[in-house]
């Protein structure tokens, strides 16, 4: 009688699973299959849900207190006054390097390579990341730029950063990969992820502000948009591959 009962929860189980095909379970090892890599580790998503949050309130709040203004702002000056003049050469020459992998050209470059060296790892659910994180941050820039209507030299739409949120997007996506590939914890992983996106901010928002192409805010706009849309698009590409792996192993049961 104990096995006639094992055997029939062993049944029971995966049945009442595929009875709520909103909520797919996750992809798991079987039929000697390993499962999918995710591109946003469990032990990070509550971490970095809550920052994604706290970054776009920031988004939030700083557009509406520069919404429609042609000059720096309190903070702006307190840290440094944007001219097109900012730094001299060498500086300057480092400035502009940094700043054309904000460009289209050095933009898409980055991108390839990027997308080329998760493939090369096997991790084709990073490689569709590098794609969409980095896209729809600079999308939401794009976006929002019309709405706030901050302004710098010549009328320029200035507030978020698409290049600040690009590069800081990418280095994100980056440092995802690396944390599932060496298996960091929680405190590692957050640590990592968030230090990568310092540094690839701190790096494109000096040459922004040093190049007079945005103000200080304007780079922490672009700053906190990466940080807000890279998390919900890595959740939001897990969710959809795991929910049509699970279709398809559904239709191959049937």
């Amino acid at each position: 009688m104990a096995v006639h009962r094992s055997d029939e929860e062993s049944h029971a189980h995966p049945a009442s699973r595929s009875q709520d095909p909103e909520h797919p379970p996750p992809v798991t090892a079987e039929h000697g299959r390993r499962p999918a890599p995710v591109v946003l580790p469990p032990s990070l998503r509550g971490w970095l849900g809550t920052i994604a949050a706290l970054a776009a309130l920031v988004v939030v709040v700083i557009g509406v207190l520069y919404a429609g203004h042609d000059e720096p702002g309190t903070v702006d000056r307190w840290i440094v006054r944007p001219t097109a003049d900012s730094v001299r050469p060498p500086w300057r020459n480092v400035a502009l390097a940094t700043d054309f992998l904000g460009e289209p050209a050095g933009a898409a470059t980055l991108v390839v390579a990027a997308v080329a060296g998760c493939l090369l790892l096997r991790r084709p659910r990073a490689a569709v990341l590098v794609v969409a994180g980095a896209g729809q941050a600079v999308v939401t820039t794009t976006l929002l730029k019309p709405v706030v209507g901050r302004t710098i030299h010549d009328g320029h739409l200035s507030y978020p950063s698409g290049h600040t949120a690009f590069l800081t997007a990418l280095a994100l996506v980056v440092a995802l990969l690396a944390t599932g590939r060496l298996g960091l914890g929680r405190t590692a992983g957050t640590s990592l992820v968030l230090a990568a996106a310092l540094v690839a901010g701190a790096a494109m928002g000096w040459a922004q502000v040093a190049l007079g192409a945005h103000y200080p805010t304007d780079v922490l706009g672009g700053w906190c948009t990466a940080l807000a849309v890279v998390p919900a698009t890595a959740w939001l590409v897990d969710r959809t591959v795991d929910a049509e792996v699970w279709q398809q192993r559904r239709r191959q049961r049937r």
